[in-house]
């Protein structure tokens, strides 16, 4: 190809209230807002470094205010006019290789871990190619490059779904397409995607603050938990620790409570990995303690997670004990003791403490309904060492009452059996539900 493909970024201006929606809830009109525009402004600097021809297609006003936008000085603005994304995908595409240019890329404005080398690796797969394609992790793309107009790939895709790439390359494959696909990269749309703009260092001193140091944040991911909160929170609040409760859409007033109790409250879908990822990502403490709403820290916590950490592991946690006399239960609390010292695999329930910089580097929990804590030890594991603080925490025993000490063990080892099977994390929690009649926990 002799000449560089027209690179056109889809946008649109930010306004309040219009743009990163699903955020609002958690960052507020005005912060979803100022969050887009500072993925905008990077996506701006990765295209005018990568060279060539560049189009910012946009929409949400009349003209596009490039006197705002420095980073697209010498871009050509068009407006993406009416029609669904397809359609408006189309025309542009149409457009750009109407002109001087030997083919097309086109991307978005969500993806902060997108470089400008990403983008001319794209441009050179043409050379090869018919079709190259960035894949993002939530089943859609963040990237599609074409040599030629291709208005077969844009129409009757199931947008904003997780069917989009699925759907492309099915298409791409009924007529005889050559595909390649490049690295994929996570796009910025839910709470948990936040913890993606703070690996990648994205700065938005507005919305996701600098850490302070010498401050504990604690994240207690909650769903229906009214009850518990009153009796977790003022020992962390009087502590001196920021408290965030994600909320997994409980219905019983617990946002409410936490919010009256002084907590920073975020509203997440009911996944137990994706309520951690977003309380992490917006905490301000240079240390993070995840903490079930159930369990009760020893009065010397702080000073515990401090001094664990201070030898260098990647993670801490609690040893465990639990709230109710009998030897099955002890038994149960023996029995993670030891799998935590010797196999260092705690659980979720024993808090887990990293130091804040370090989740945020290691890409946090996976967004997962159980076992996210089980795979994060794993994967801390692999990198550095895990260690046990010299004191316990107190959970609550009712997740072993509910069913009994025996049935409950059984239900739990068979999670784990099925897991080691290569079972999807969304069928175990499915079984378990059927087992337990309850929502599913990372608690075992």
């Amino acid at each position: 190809m002799s000449r560089l493909p027209r690179l056109l970024v889809m946008t649109r201006i930010p306004e309040a209230g219009r743009v990163k929606t699903r955020l609002i809830p958690a960052l507020g009109p005005e912060g979803a807002s100022q969050l887009h525009e500072a993925l905008l402004r990077h996506t701006l600097r990765q295209a005018r470094d990568a060279g060539g021809p560049v189009e910012v297609w946009f929409t949400g006003a009349e003209t596009f205010p490039r006197a705002e936008f420095p980073e697209a000085e010498t871009f050509v603005p068009q407006p993406q006019g009416t029609g669904d994304l397809g359609e408006r995908l189309t025309r542009a595409v149409a457009s750009a290789c109407a002109g001087p240019a030997d083919g097309v890329v086109v991307i978005g404005t969500d993806c902060p871990g997108l470089m400008a080398g990403t983008l001319r690796e794209a441009a050179a797969g043409l050379a090869t190619h018919d079709v190259v394609l960035g894949p993002a992790e939530d089943g859609g793309y963040y990237l599609i490059a074409l040599r030629h107009p291709q208005p077969a790939l844009f129409t009757g895709i199931d947008w904003g779904t997780e069917r989009v790439l699925a759907q492309t390359l099915q298409r791409c494959e009924a007529w005889g397409l050559r595909v390649r696909q490049l690295a994929p990269l996570a796009d910025v749309d839910e709470p948990e995607d936040l913890l993606v703009c703070r690996r990648a260092g994205l700065a938005v001193p507005t919305v996701l603050p600098m850490l302070q140091p010498g401050l504990l944040s604690v994240v207690i991911p909650v769903k229906n938990e009214a009850p518990t909160l009153p009796v977790t929170v003022p020992p962390l609040l009087q502590a001196g620790c920021e408290v965030i409760v994600a909320d997994g859409g409980s219905d019983d007033g617990t946002a409410q409570i936490a919010r009256e109790l002084g907590c920073r409250v975020v509203t997440t879908r009911p996944v137990r990995g994706r309520q951690l990822n977003a309380g992490g990502a917006l905490a301000r403490g240079e240390w993070l303690l995840f903490l079930h709403a159930d369990t009760r820290l020893p009065a010397t916590f702080r000073d515990d997670i401090l001094a664990t950490l201070a030898s260098g592991p990647l993670l801490g946690a609690f040893r465990l004990q639990i709230d109710a006399p009998g030897w099955g239960l002890s038994g149960v609390a023996w029995g993670a003791n030891l799998r935590s010292r010797w196999l260092q695999l705690p659980y979720g329930d024993q808090g887990l403490f990293p130091r804040t910089e370090s989740f945020h580097r290691l890409g946090g929990f996976r967004p997962w309904p159980l076992l996210e804590d089980l795979e994060f030890c794993q994967r801390i594991k692999r990198q550095g060492q895990i260690a046990l603080a010299p004191t316990a925490v107190q959970t609550s025993a009712r997740r072993w009452q509910h069913l009994g000490v025996g049935r409950t063990t059984l239900i739990n080892q068979l999670v784990l059996l099925r897991y080691w099977w290569g079972e999807s994390p969304e069928s175990l929690a499915a079984f378990y539900r059927r087992q337990k009649g309850a929502r599913p926990a990372t608690s075992r």
